[in-house]
């Protein structure tokens, strides 16, 4: 019998199997935003009066509130923290058909994930990661709620963010993630403020709010809290805002809201309405289609619908 030589097992290690990577499981839709506020009443008021959510006890965190919008899109609502500064977002969160598979799937692609994924009372399972530019991200393997339809908006079609550098961000949204072209523009041609992804197996999307400055992270110095709720929002979709806005003024839900709710076209040629809920952050409903040619850049991938 011949021997086994340190040569022969170092061909057998070189030629054996190789484990594949995990694959990247579905992610199908925007889940939620997480979001903090101040006067817990009025926000009551704002998200169950105005935008018309059914409220219900949040599994992952007894000191929050769901606003639901549908039984799987919610907005998260938190204590505000001492340390909260301008920010009053906490996350956003994508759904996906596995958390663990997710979560694998990013260790493999060397992002820092937790040990395991958190299972919720309602049976719901999530984990936490931070993108390159810390904000943090959730991932969902979510339980549908009980909840009525919503008259308004049963859609939430975009969370957007603050973001500065594009490219870096890219690096996880895009190459690790795999979301995809939708839209991009902005105040001049050749500047694109805004970004837009959606997800690869949906049609939601993330859209980068774009800022400059001597920051590479989080709100900029100089910007105030009110901007930053204007950037780090939420989108609502509608098949018609005047329709929409029609709801919200025969309800009354717009007191307070003052003359900037007024339904207006923006650049990405779509009727838009936008509220801001007590702590600022922009509540932005938004028609599903264009009405006209945006500018900066054509839209690259199929519209989300009701």
């Amino acid at each position: 019998m011949k021997s086994i030589t340190a040569l022969t097992v170092l061909t057998a290690l070189l030629t054996g199997p190789v484990m594949a990577a995990p694959a990247r499981p579905p992610v199908t839709a925007v889940s939620h935003i997480a979001v903090y506020a101040a006067d817990r009443a009025k926000t009551d008021a704002f998200y169950v009066h105005d935008l018309g959510a059914a409220k219900r006890s949040d599994p992952e965190n007894a000191a929050g509130t769901r606003y639901y919008v549908s039984p799987t899109q919610f907005i998260e609502v938190l204590p505000l923290p001492a340390d909260a500064g301008k920010t009053r977002l906490d996350h956003i969160a994508f759904a996906t058909a596995d958390a663990e598979a997710m979560r694998q799937y990013l260790a493999g692609q060397h992002v820092a994930v937790p040990a395991k994924v958190s299972v919720w009372a309602d049976g719901s399972k999530s984990f936490v990661v931070t993108d390159p530019e810390g904000n943090r991200v959730e991932f969902t393997e979510g339980k549908p709620a009980d909840v009525p339809v919503n008259a308004l908006s049963g859609h939430i079609i975009h969370v957007g963010m603050i973001v500065h550098d594009r490219a870096k961000e890219d690096g996880f949204y895009r190459a690790v993630l795999g979301l995809r072209p939708y839209w991009y523009g902005g105040f001049k041609e050749d500047k694109p403020d805004w970004v837009s992804q959606q997800v690869p197996d949906g049609s939601d999307w993330l859209e980068y709010m774009l800022v400059a400055g001597p920051e590479t992270s989080g709100i900029p110095a100089a910007m105030s809290q009110q901007t930053a709720g204007v950037l780090n929002h939420f989108s609502l979709g509608v098949t018609n805002a005047e329709a929409a806005y029609t709801t919200l003024w025969t309800g009354k839900r717009l007191e307070g809201q003052g003359d900037g709710s007024h339904p207006k076209i923006g650049l990405d040629a779509k009727w838009q309405i936008n509220l801001y809920d007590p702590d600022g952050t922009r509540a932005e409903i938004m028609e599903f289609h264009a009405v006209g040619t945006p500018c900066c850049s054509p839209f690259t991938a199929k519209d989300p619908e009701r």
